[in-house]
């Protein structure tokens, strides 16, 4: 699968061959969704709280007797059909994460991958440096490459002024290569990669 390399202004530079064992697989869209589970199952809290009715205060006498009164028996004001009562089968504190093997994690990212590639939402610039951190700067970028939606901006070094350039807009991202994952990448509507960082994820999926 070859690929067009633009500079920051949207003009051809070269053309990139990508690797197919990453760039160009068959999707297993399956297990892209569990790993997407995954990552929002593990950013829950989990502690939310409800009090069953040894917890709730108070009930402590027999409201009335047990016969004679013509109505139901209760035991206990604080039970779960009284108002104020304990809740029945209510929702207790839990870990919500769990795991998939390494081959499926990996299999996840090349699927993701292989979408952008294919569905023509991958950009290649050969390089992104920004003079300054300002936002006006990553606008003029997105407006010269003429990119609609939520970008995510993906580099292969820390680089601190696209960090803080694009923090401050509601559809600009930034990752370098050894950060992104299947969440983010589903997320964004284009993906933008200088072309060391399409290197460094090559070797370390391939």
């Amino acid at each position: 699968m070859k690929i067009s390399v633009k500079n920051i202004a949207g003009e051809k530079v070269k053309d990139l061959t990508l690797v197919d064992s990453v760039w160009n697989i068959e999707a297993n869209d399956l297990v892209l969704k569990k790993m997407i589970r995954l990552q929002l199952d593990s950013m829950r809290q989990g502690t939310h709280k409800t009090k069953n009715r040894s917890e709730v205060q108070g009930g402590g006498r027999k409201p009335w007797k047990q016969k004679g009164t013509g109505r139901a028996r209760q035991g206990s004001i604080r039970a779960t059909q009284w108002r104020g009562g304990g809740i029945a089968h209510g929702v207790t504190p839990r870990d919500y994460s769990f795991d998939i093997n390494k081959k499926e994690r990996t299999l996840a990212l090349k699927s993701a991958l292989t979408h952008k590639a294919k569905d023509k939402e991958l950009v290649v610039i050969d390089t992104i440096k920004l003079d300054s951190l300002k936002t006006k700067e990553i606008k003029n970028i997105i407006e010269g490459l003429k990119l609609e939606g939520k970008v995510l901006f993906v580099t292969a070094e820390d680089n601190e002024n696209l960090f803080m350039a694009t923090r401050n807009l509601g559809y600009a991202y930034y990752l370098t290569s050894g950060e992104i994952n299947c969440l983010d990448l589903v997320n964004a509507t284009t993906l933008v990669c200088d072309e060391a960082a399409i290197k460094n994820i090559e070797e370390v999926l391939k």
